[in-house]
């Protein structure tokens, strides 16, 4: 069985790649690090390595990599693969959809069989972003034909994927936990054998949103946090008993969310946020503030973790207060080498805070502008006591 795999980055070797080899695939990267690519043909072979005790190391072997100039070897991959997976960034989609169409189209002209898109991109539904990229370079009728054989299915994935240049090449750093969770119902070709370790469920939306709603809130709410009170890391600011203890707040507000909306088990939600409080506390990795707290008003959007929560909870008439502070603390993010906290805070100063939450959060709650507003303030005059 063959996969052609698109970025050969931390997720695309540390997870998808990962687990493709345990699936007995062979994979081809395609990938624009020409370095990367040089290495990987070089060895046949990469080495992924476990954040745990031992720090285990594992063997990732047939492989080989493609650079993102090389069409018609691309093309030829296309049509070879069993299965084809990505892992470019959601913003990159719109850049392989060119390539991936005329693969597409020549596999229905060649006859070849029916064949499963995934794109496991940090965003909901991804894989339809990417088909809806390729509807807008196909004909209508070209369009049609290619869904009577090719399908994107929807997944969630989940690994925390670090990299290091050693001697030997780019190495994967990776925590031992992960979840790669992929949509059955839309599935085209379903006779190949299963990925091993994936989960495979006929409704994704629930883990899509569990993912960015408690995993991703979590570790964006412990960085703001962290960073009011100075400290580098994510694992440093975990020994702090006060902030563990409001990340754990925090994310039983938001299981709320799960419970209520899409009916998911109190218990089996409980055990999550303490497996998750656990991987963030992994003292093999070193989380920084300032790369977890990275770009602030993409995370204060009106459907990200943050603030899509909040709204619901409110309308929900639960509790909500742990995550307003949470918010409270997004607006005073403040790192000068980071372009969106640099525009935030001018937008605040320009504009005031009242002015900023309603503006980058579209909350139109009186109550909940209030509370956010409130709990601001209340932290930056702490602030400017302690300096």
């Amino acid at each position: 069985m063959k996969a052609l795999h698109f970025g050969a980055g931390n997720i695309g070797r540390g997870l998808i790649g990962y687990l493709l080899h345990k699936s007995g695939y062979e994979i081809c990267f395609v990938d624009a690090d020409h370095q990367l690519v040089e290495n990987i043909n070089d060895r046949m072979h990469y080495v992924i390595e476990l954040l745990d005790e031992n720090h285990t190391q594992e063997t990732i072997s047939r492989v080989r990599a493609l650079h993102t100039s090389a069409q018609n070897e691309i093309i030829e991959a296309i049509l070879e693969a069993d299965i084809i997976t990505t892992s470019v960034g959601a913003h990159n989609l719109s850049r392989i959809a060119p390539i991936l169409s005329r693969g597409l189209l020549l596999r229905k002209q060649q006859s070849k069989p029916t064949i499963n898109v995934m794109a496991n991109e940090n965003t909901i539904n991804a894989s339809s972003q990417l088909k809806e990229e390729v509807k807008k370079i196909l004909s209508a009728h070209d369009m049609e034909e290619m869904l009577s054989y090719v399908g994107f299915p929807n997944s969630a994935i989940d690994r925390l994927s670090l990299s290091e240049k050693r001697r030997e090449g780019e190495v994967a750093l990776v925590e031992p936990y992960y979840e790669w969770i992929i949509n059955r119902s839309e599935m085209v070709n379903k006779d190949l054998p299963p990925i091993k370790n994936a989960t495979y469920v006929d409704t994704l939306k629930p883990h899509i949103e569990r993912k960015l709603y408690m995993v991703n809130m979590g570790h964006a709410v412990t960085a703001y946090m962290a960073h009011l009170k100075g400290y580098p890391t994510i694992q440093h600011a975990l020994k702090d008993p006060s902030l563990e203890e409001f990340l754990r707040a925090t994310l039983q507000e938001s299981a709320r969310y799960f419970t209520h909306i899409h009916e998911m088990d109190e218990q089996g939600l409980e055990a999550f946020i303490e497996k998750t409080i656990d991987r963030f506390k992994n003292e093999n990795i070193s989380d920084d503030i300032l790369r977890v707290g990275r770009s602030p008003i993409r995370k204060l959007g009106s459907e990200e973790r943050l603030v899509k929560p909040t709204k619901v909870l409110f309308d929900l008439d639960l509790p909500m207060g742990n995550l307003t502070t949470a918010i409270a603390a997004a607006f005073l993010f403040d790192n000068p080498e980071d372009e969106e906290s640099v525009a935030l805070q001018n937008y605040i100063a320009d504009q005031g805070i009242e002015t900023s939450i309603i503006h980058f959060t579209e909350l139109k709650e009186d109550t909940i502008v209030s509370e956010i507003k409130n709990h601001y303030l209340q932290m930056k005059n702490e602030q400017a006591l302690k300096s």
